[in-house]
């Protein structure tokens, strides 16, 4: 089983609701599915990069899932036992809810955020909210659980409008939001962001 790779960042994607990069590691490149804001975040291309990884095996294929900590690897792992959350599921909630802002939700049993995902309605999001709550419990092993913060010195604002790109919103859709948006941590804008979107 792969738990993390160090490398150099080479490519890095997003596509529809999810994204990709390609971290190669002693002569050898991983394919690493990531959320957009992962990708966004991870580093620029060339640089070194650290992910903690999640390697899923089938019978017909392997998949590794990265995050920027572990965290998020935890709770994208809880996510995986509720019942009918698939990997991309599980990617799509974390895309929208960091590890901070999941536990809050699920504490809160704060459906409407849930819904935020794309893909969960209420229905969804009220079965995850239960099955959850047995699974997420703070604090995890002694983690701290905080936003990542990657030194990059991109903005929280292109961050987000690349996070958003990613998720599949339009152009315009995504400068009616940017402008209302203030402060420096792109997970939080991000939620912000989404809400407002959800209630345009």
């Amino acid at each position: 089983m792969i738990g993390s790779i160090r490398g150099l960042l080479l490519e890095r994607f997003s596509e529809g609701e999810k994204g990709e990069v390609l971290i190669e590691t002693a002569g050898i490149g991983y394919r690493v599915t990531v959320t957009p804001t992962t990708a966004v975040k991870i580093g620029e291309e060339g640089s070194e990069v650290f992910v903690y990884t999640y390697h899923l095996i089938r019978e017909a294929d392997q998949a590794l899932y990265g995050f920027l900590d572990r965290a998020e690897r935890i709770c994208f792992e809880a996510l995986l036992t509720a019942h009918g959350v698939g990997p991309s599921l599980a990617l799509a909630v974390l895309g929208v809810h960091g590890p901070n802002e999941l536990f809050q939700v699920v504490n809160n049993d704060d459906i409407s955020s849930l819904c935020l995902v794309p893909g969960v309605g209420k229905k969804t999001a009220t079965r995850l909210l239960v099955e959850l709550k047995s699974v997420l419990k703070m604090p995890i092993e002694g983690i701290s659980i905080e936003t990542d913060d990657s030194g990059t010195g991109r903005s929280a604002i292109l961050e987000v409008q690349e996070a958003l790109d990613g998720l599949g919103y339009s152009p315009e859709e995504i400068r009616s939001v940017l402008g209302d948006l203030a402060g420096d941590d792109s997970s939080v804008l991000l939620r912000e962001a989404l809400q407002k979107l959800a209630a345009a």
